[in-house]
């Protein structure tokens, strides 16, 4: 990334696109950077983020459209140029409140200024851009030519096609449609409100009178949907009444259902969002172990428990996949939210989508093999829940299954919530156009009594 100050919004986001490129930062992390070191008001940061959030949803269907209006191969372009030109293109072809001469001319001030383009090269991008412009304004833009619905999906939202025919496999082609688009969408900032600190009404108002606009979620009276700003940065999150957690992973914790007094192991914790929600049901009494293997997130997790006013949480550097002797049959609910393919929060982190299947083959034996092992934890009618951030059901689903089938000491734990109504194996799929949550996956169990 360049190391001059952004000055603006775009600049501000390509400094964000061009970090993620070279140094391979996450989308949150090199925009919440570049917005720091930018400085802007609220109306120029908003407009950074939806640059840097819809040039990288749209990347498949932005550089089919540069094949389309470009005379150099792809390949050919510049990697800082070519993430201009994205950016460039999303504003005149997938935004409707950017006036064109605007996307181009300051398209182009950003390849003569920080791509080390000569005047050659700046008069490519400037005529790939008023091509594309004119083929907007005449009604003219190439029609997406797709064999089949899931391969145009897989174009016009900018998935991996062997993603889009899995999950309309699972779900079916409908839902695969939905579940794209709704990773394009713009997404709601989802928080948590402190019961122990204040109440969703008042937290609600506190969030408003920041200058956000506030929803009650449809199904959860404590999770507040925000937009209009950054709710991390009001004072109701400082003052520990408010935490950013998505509804689907505070339902994971209200699952796992720790009382007063418990003894609660979240096995793999770390950002701690899970480990704060099953302290707070628990009223500060009791314990819970929030584990990481590494001690920086774990340092987070502290950090976060003593803004929200949470005493009964204690950090422990520990691999989930390793057994822990002292621990075995001492937890009365044991959590494991194991690695996974990440493939339910793509609406978060939209590079997400980009990553090479065959990295993510050998999750499944990783999960079974944390799940296995931290099951011998759990004590004679207590509770195991297993989650992911995923909804493949590889990952999910059949990992679970046969863990049942090896473990007959352990028996399916049925629960019902707003949200999903009544499950009565205990499990259930979380999708983000049917449920308003993360693409989630939550597995109820209990040990049996001996």
């Amino acid at each position: 990334m360049t190391d001059k100050r952004p000055r603006t919004a775009r600049e501000a986001a390509a400094f964000a696109l061009f970090a993620m490129d070279e140094d391979g930062a996450w989308s949150d992390g090199a925009l919440h950077q570049c917005l720091a070191r930018a400085a802007l008001d609220g109306r120029d940061a908003a407009l950074a983020s939806r640059l840097v959030y819809g040039t990288v949803q749209n990347e498949t269907l932005l550089d089919w459209y540069l094949r389309h209006f470009s005379s150099v191969r792809l390949k050919k372009i510049a990697p800082r140029v070519r993430t201009c030109l994205r950016m460039g293109l999303y504003q005149l072809i997938l935004m409707d409140k950017i006036p064109p001469h605007a996307a181009v001319a300051e398209t182009v001030a950003l390849v003569r200024r920080y791509c080390r383009a000569d005047g050659r090269t700046v008069s490519f991008a400037n005529a790939v851009l008023r091509h594309a412009a004119d083929a907007v304004q005449n009604g003219s833009l190439p029609v997406l030519d797709c064999p089949d619905k899931e391969s145009y999906y897989a174009l016009r939202y900018s998935h991996p096609e062997w993603l889009v025919r899995l999950w309309s496999e699972q779900f079916g082609q409908k839902m695969a449609g939905q579940l794209c688009a709704a990773d394009n969408a713009d997404t709601p900032v989802s928080v948590r409100v402190n019961l122990m600190k204040t109440t969703p009404e008042a937290a609600r108002a506190a969030l408003e009178s920041a200058g956000l606009t506030v929803q009650v979620h449809p199904a959860f009276d404590d999770i507040l949907l925000c937009t209009g700003g950054d709710a991390a940065a009001t004072p109701a999150f400082e003052a520990g009444e408010i935490t950013v957690q998505d509804a689907a992973s505070a339902l994971a914790a209200a699952v796992a259902g720790p009382k007063p007094g418990d003894i609660v192991l979240d096995c793999c914790a770390a950002p701690g969002g899970k480990s704060f929600a099953m302290a707070g049901r628990m009223q500060g009494r009791g314990s819970v172990t929030s584990c990481d293997i590494y001690e920086h997130k774990l340092t987070r997790i502290r950090e976060g428990a003593a803004r929200l006013g949470l005493p009964n949480i204690r950090t422990a550097l520990q691999d989930a996949s390793a057994p822990r002797d002292e621990w075995k049959g001492t937890a009365d609910v044991v959590l494991c939210d194991v690695p996974c393919s990440g493939l339910g929060i793509i609406r978060k982190k939209p590079e997400i989508r980009y990553k090479d299947p065959a990295e993510l083959e050998n999750l499944p034996a990783l999960q079974a093999k944390i799940l296995q092992n931290c099951a011998q934890y759990v004590k004679p009618g207590g509770t195991l829940v297993y989650s992911t951030c995923t909804i493949l059901r590889r990952e999910n689903e059949d990992v679970v299954r046969a863990f049942l089938i090896a473990n007959p000491d352990f028996e399916a734990a049925p629960w019902e919530h707003k949200v999903c109504g009544a499950r009565e194996d205990g499990m259930v799929t979380l999708l983000p156009p049917v449920h308003q949550t993360d693409g989630f996956f939550i597995a109820k169990m209990r040990k049996k009594n001996a």
